[in-house]
């Protein structure tokens, strides 16, 4: 076992990320039962319902799960009391100052693990007293750091410093991703966007069948004065493209940006006004398939690929 798989008492050190719109208790349970680690996205759901979520995740699964939660999230509070009142027992924190919550969550008996997006964040998170970081690159979907480091410098950087298990993030959706990072100094991989497109994923059939058409080159970083997020380039991309030619000030883009965005795009379905998150990986995703099936493939690549790497294969 290595240091992740010991940590959460898993299987496979893979990750599934706890994506806005997309995981939810399906999802969650589905990884966690193949050997993984489920989280469910509380970022995009209200105390009550992330509650029921917890509840019904337990009910479809007995290994174990978290719960992700930026901490920006207005009613940081109720969820984190209803995580501890239900018995969740890893959280992933995200989107804010590890200190605020990490005491609190581990006095509870709560595992603690925060995502950054460079070294100077990372070495925070530790002495904050995080059981683990979550090292995500600018290759990631949805909100990205200011840094716009890539995984492939970011982990071995973070490495470097860190002395607490890490965990690489952002463009990982093969088995082959997975021992680079590995190879870089992860112990293990968080996996979104791969799993985005998965049968269990919550997010509208539209927006997984957009995750499959995405190519090279058909995702970009914008609202970066706002919060950086990477989307696929429909038209409300090219809306906010045509008003940064005008100058716009922060209002203007938050005019433009309106609420609920995200919601319309990946779980509602509208591709054309709505905010379609994912990552630069998209290009390597060709299918829509079982949870189950994605860890699976991912897991039998990885020890496909580490065979291939000790052959003459890639000997000079």
């Amino acid at each position: 076992m290595n240091k992740i798989t010991q940590l959460f008492n898993i299987k496979y050190p893979v990750i599934q990320a706890g994506m806005i719109w997309a995981s939810g208790y399906k999802l969650a349970s589905a990884v966690s039962n193949a050997g993984g680690l489920g989280l469910l996205g509380a970022g995009s759901m209200y105390p009550e319902v992330l509650r029921e979520h917890i509840q019904k995740c337990k009910k479809a699964t007995d290994k174990p799960f978290g719960v992700n939660v930026p901490m920006l999230y207005p009613n940081i509070e109720e969820i984190m009391n209803i995580i501890a009142e239900e018995g969740v027992k890893i959280v992933f924190t995200s989107a804010g100052n590890p200190k605020t919550w990490t005491s609190w969550l581990k006095e509870r008996g709560i595992t603690v693990v925060h995502v950054v997006s460079s070294v100077k964040f990372a070495l925070k998170a530790q002495e904050a007293g995080v059981d683990a970081v979550v090292a995500e690159g600018f290759e990631a979907g949805g909100h990205n750091g200011r840094e716009e480091t890539t995984t492939f410098t970011l982990i071995p950087m973070v490495r470097e410093k860190l002395s607490v298990p890490l965990i690489a993030a952002g463009g990982i959706a093969t088995g082959r991703g997975m021992l680079a990072a590995m190879v870089l100094g992860a112990d293990g991989v968080q996996v979104g966007s791969r799993f985005a497109a998965s049968f269990e994923s919550s997010s509208h059939d539209k927006f997984k069948q957009a995750i499959v058409a995405a190519q090279d080159g058909d995702t970009y970083v914008t609202l970066k004065e706002l919060a950086p997020v990477r989307l696929i380039k429909n038209k409300f991309f090219q809306d906010v493209t045509a008003l940064y030619a005008k100058s716009p000030t922060v209002e203007d883009l938050k005019s433009l940006l309106g609420r609920a965005r995200a919601k319309k795009g990946m779980f509602e379905g509208d591709l054309e006004e709505g905010e379609l998150e994912i990552g630069q990986i998209a290009g390597l995703i060709h299918s829509i398939k079982p949870a189950a099936e994605i860890l699976h493939e991912i897991v039998n690549d990885f020890e496909l690929a580490k065979k291939e790497v000790m052959t003459n294969n890639f000997c000079f």
